[in-house]
């Protein structure tokens, strides 16, 4: 027995150097990946278009002179049914796309990842966690946020958190299959040997192990996220004091406009599509890096 311990606490110590090695590689094989470093510019590129979007364009005005101008050296994305400048309405709504995204997104992952470890290491509440999951996301989902968004009122906190408490049980089925293999292995044996405390084992063997899952569960919830908010302020159940790309489309429907001008759809539905093509695309790549036989290649 003795024996057995020392042995599996020695094969435990190199773990934290091959995890840094495995890094390393990850890293070089994403580098590799054109499609992944694009995407990963096009959304650093507009995490920066949100934070810098009060240098780069003014607060869209309540109305201008200029009603439905198409694009033009004046108005890069020419304007609205009440003279505003789209490219600004773009530009200020990158800001409250994002920060949905983000705030959104790190909720559903730290319950769904706390949810999720929990579970895998007390299996006596992984059968109550499994049908909580299971029955959840068994729910239609959309008609459910739609019903929650229109009875707590249009905000942006009841967006962030409506669309991150559908989410979260998607994060725990993806972090609960690779949670359940780490605790099950040798070295997480070992260290229950050393130690009493639980908290102690997860924090410094199963949540390392799992943080792969977790990455790849942000940039997929992130995307998911903006089109949730896209599609509750679509329906007229998003903030209506701050500017998102969702809002951009509900007033061009509410306008009537949709059809005779065709810029007011195509740049917000650009913006979209650009934020959730490149997560997808980022977090695609991020598996191939991590994948060792797409490595060899």
């Amino acid at each position: 027995m003795t024996e057995a311990l020392v042995n599996s606490i020695a094969t435990a110590e190199p773990v934290a150097t091959e995890k840094s090695r495995a890094s390393a590689q990850t890293w070089r094989a994403f580098r590799r990946d054109p499609l992944g470093m694009i995407s990963l510019v096009c959304l650093l590129l507009l995490v920066v278009i949100s934070v810098a979007a009060p240098l780069i364009a003014p607060y869209p005005a309540s109305y201008g002179p200029d009603v439905l101008k198409p694009p033009s050296s004046d108005h890069w994305f020419g304007t609205d049914s009440l003279g505003r400048d789209v490219f600004d309405e773009v530009i200020w709504g990158t800001q409250q796309s994002v920060l949905v995204a983000v705030a959104a997104s790190v909720i559903a992952i730290a319950f769904g990842t706390l949810v999720a470890v929990l579970g895998a290491y007390f299996r006596r509440f992984d059968g109550f966690i499994s049908v909580i999951v299971d029955m959840t996301l068994s729910l239609p989902v959309l008609p459910l946020m739609i019903l929650i968004a229109a009875l707590a009122g249009p905000s942006t906190s009841t967006i962030i958190l409506v669309v991150a408490a559908f989410s979260w049980p998607e994060v725990t089925r993806l972090v609960r299959s690779q949670a359940l293999t780490v605790v099950n292995l040798p070295y997480v044996d070992a260290s229950r040997l050393m130690t009493t405390s639980p908290w102690w084992i997860i924090s410094r063997h199963v949540l390392p192990a799992v943080t792969p899952v977790v990455v790849v569960s942000v940039v997929v919830t992130a995307s998911r996220a903006v089109l949730s908010a896209a599609g509750l302020a679509f329906l007229g159940l998003g903030d209506p004091t701050t500017w998102s790309w969702g809002r951009i489309l509900y007033e061009a429907q509410q306008a009537g406009a949709m059809s005779s001008a065709w810029w007011l759809t195509l740049f917000p539905s650009i913006a979209i599509l650009v934020l959730v093509l490149s997560a997808t695309l980022l977090s695609i790549a991020y598996n191939d890096a991590r994948n060792p036989r797409s490595r060899k290649r």
